[in-house]
């Protein structure tokens, strides 16, 4: 039986890599779910259980430690091994900078919390477990943590941090037989935008993307999937992504004007 624990797994990308994970898994496979609301979380399980997974749903808040280190308690608990971290749980948020308030920084903490000290925790706390399964790690990141993006300066701090967390762990368990895949989707048809936060470092109710080209929920987290089964290094989504990149080693100010023409124009710094 192969047991994965996936965070923030109530709604977006983790509801829907929990439904295609228990369709190909079935009967060999335990989903470990967590999220803050747990009647949407019940509700994924219950697709999950419907496709053959044996499920578990823990209430978790990553940005608590405590909540971290229950979650993979739990998870022993009830199943006695974990093969699989996929730390998805995060929150976004779009902003320029001149525009947040001193009394209002506080959210860029709260964000890093989250996004980075989220995945730090609930990694630690399971580490052990999946080295002893020779397990998986993946850490659900963002282009935005490999390219800044403007009015995400925030949000592009803790993926950049991210970013450099696992990729020091991966070298670190390379001799363990852990994998560790950092996924860097680009913008997918989710609501994390929509509940992102604002300058005030409240929910802004809309996205300052430009979301005509969006990649489906569906088809990020089959890419997700398919890096952690080939125990990818990375998995970095599209073609745009994969090309600012490299452009940015070399042509850095054609990077930056590519990340101001994914804004749309209400939302654009002015001169």
């Amino acid at each position: 039986m192969k047991v994965i624990v996936i965070t923030g797994a109530s709604d977006g990308i983790g509801a829907e890599l929990a439904r295609q994970l228990a369709a190909l898994h079935k009967a060999d496979g335990a989903l470990v779910l967590a999220a803050r609301n747990l009647d949407l979380l019940n509700q994924v399980a219950a697709q999950c259980s419907a496709l053959g997974a044996r499920t578990l749903a823990v209430k978790t808040d990553v940005g608590v430690q405590a909540d971290c280190r229950n979650l993979v308690a739990q998870a022993m608990q009830q199943f006695g091994r974990i093969d699989a971290l996929i730390n998805n749980a995060g929150i976004s948020a779009q902003a320029l900078f001149e525009e947040v308030k001193a009394d209002d920084l506080g959210w860029y903490e709260d964000l890093m919390r989250i996004n980075l000290w989220g995945s730090v925790w609930c990694t630690h706390a399971a580490l052990a477990h999946i080295k002893a399964t020779q397990g998986s790690i993946v850490a659900v990141s963002s282009l935005a943590g490999i390219v800044g993006v403007p009015g995400r300066t925030a949000y592009s701090a803790s993926k950049f941090a991210m970013t450099g967390f696992f990729e020091a762990l991966r070298a670190e368990l390379k001799g363990a037989g852990v994998s560790v895949t950092t996924a860097y989707p680009g913008v997918v048809s989710t609501n994390i935008r929509y509940r992102g936060l604002n300058a005030a470092g409240v929910a802004a109710g809309s996205s300052g993307l430009k979301e005509d080209q969006a990649m489906s929920v569906q088809e990020c987290a089959r890419l997700i999937i398919d890096g952690m089964q080939r125990r990818e290094r990375e998995v970095v989504m599209t073609v745009k992504g994969k090309l600012g990149r490299w452009l940015k080693l070399i042509s850095p100010g054609t990077v930056e004007k590519m990340a101001l023409a994914a804004l749309k124009d209400d939302v654009k710094p002015k001169a």
